[in-house]
């Protein structure tokens, strides 16, 4: 069932496997991700970006340049999804590659996190900024990690095997890598800060 839910694509490492693309209401990419997209014959509501290395962009596709340099591709395309009224996106391709790219991908989606329902997909597993009050579901037996982004308060969680009980996280000293969920739904809270949650498949 559609839930005015966004398929976009950026140019890191392509996913071996697609959704079901059916699941969305646009699906858009960056100007660099398009050759994917062609590649699978999916043709996309529109693409974005500065088209400097890109040619033979079927009519039919909507063009939206962005040439602007003081921002990304992906804050710029963000930009346009949160214009045209889309605010839950499934982001794919924002990590691998360069890891300068993933680290910038991140700190944009920080940005957005007040306005954006961001959920990044990659090839082994998926990951996001959690809200204060985060419950993820379907989990048992899976690798769960914490990241605080930068440093996160008073974390509460309940459903994994090594559980947090009003505890901090802080990048330059203790983070939350590789625990494991004992129960289908976790739950997860916390204070102040920023958590990133990775769910590996």
């Amino acid at each position: 069932m559609k839930t005015n839910r966004v398929f976009l694509l950026l140019n890191g490492e392509k996913p071996n496997q697609l959704p079901n693309l059916s699941n969305y209401d646009m699906i858009c990419a960056t100007d660099g991700a398009y050759q994917y997209l062609k590649n699978n014959e999916i043709i996309p509501d529109f693409i974005s970006g500065d088209f400097d290395s890109i040619k033979d962009i079927p009519d039919t596709i909507e063009i939206i340049s962005t040439p602007n340099q003081d921002f990304t591709d992906f804050d710029k395309i963000l930009q346009i999804l949160f214009e045209k009224g889309f605010y839950t996106i499934d982001v794919f391709g924002a990590s691998g590659k360069e890891q300068d790219h993933f680290l910038g991908n991140l700190h944009t989606a920080l940005q957005w996190k007040e306005k954006l329902k961001l959920t990044f997909f990659d090839n082994h597993g998926k990951y996001f900024l959690a809200q204060k009050t985060t419950t993820i579901f379907d989990v048992l037996d899976k690798t769960i990690s914490l990241i605080p982004f930068p440093k996160t308060t008073n974390i509460v969680t309940k459903g994994l095997k090594y559980s947090l009980n009003n505890e901090n996280l802080d990048f330059s000293k203790r983070i939350g890598t590789r625990n494991k969920a004992i129960e289908n739904n976790v739950s997860i809270t916390f204070k102040s800060g920023n958590l990133l949650i990775f769910i590996n498949h």
